[in-house]
């Protein structure tokens, strides 16, 4: 969809719910003459439809809010620019991840230390997008550092690199650690995605 037509639809979705705001601020007016013991009776359905209207400019808002998120992303990393990464794991039993740092151009981008409910998700087949940006297009090189325990719970760190080219499409990079068997020892490559 065209960026215009979403942004026309998110500020037509905002001015919806602000439109609605006012109209479930004010209380429902009570008849002067009506006896004390109807009251509750006659309040109690324009309660639950105000409580109805009130969860349906809840779910408006967060629709609104999702729009936006996502327009904002669309402006800030436009797909001709935008670079992605992401980590993945693999097993994991020859290496405890700890930390990882990514720079790009010999400029750091990325610094992220893992929580142990983490380090699982990612043993479960989780994906973290570590980063995104912009670049321009031509020759980049990316250097990542993997910091952690390795075979024997001894301290590991070690680095994977890779020289790719950014053309005028998005570019999905993926970091990936997986256990060699037959090496005893952790493996650390970089795959870019098509």
């Amino acid at each position: 969809m065209p960026l215009f037509h979403r942004l026309h639809r998110a500020l037509a979705g905002l001015a919806l719910a602000l439109a609605a705001l006012p109209s479930l601020a004010q209380p429902a007016a009570q008849p002067a003459a009506a006896p004390a013991s109807a009251a509750p009776a006659a309040s109690a359905p324009a309660s639950g439809a105000l409580d109805t209207r009130v969860q349906e400019v809840k779910g408006d808002v967060i629709r609104l809010n999702r729009d936006l998120l996502v327009l904002e992303e669309e402006l800030l990393f436009p797909a001709n620019t935008q670079v992605a990464l992401f980590v993945s794991m693999d097993v994991g039993k020859l290496f405890q991840l700890d930390s990882v740092q990514i720079r790009l151009d010999d400029k750091p981008v990325a610094n992220y230390l893992y929580t142990p409910l983490e380090v699982t998700a990612l043993h479960r087949g989780g994906v973290q997008r570590i980063y995104l940006g912009n670049l321009r297009a031509g020759t980049h090189e990316l250097v990542a550092f993997f910091t952690g325990q390795g075979p024997h719970e001894r301290d590991y760190k070690r680095g994977a690199t890779i020289k790719f080219d950014k053309g005028t499409e998005p570019k999905y990079i993926e970091l990936r650690i997986k256990d060699s068997t037959g090496k005893l020892q952790p493996e650390f490559d970089v795959k870019v995605w098509q």
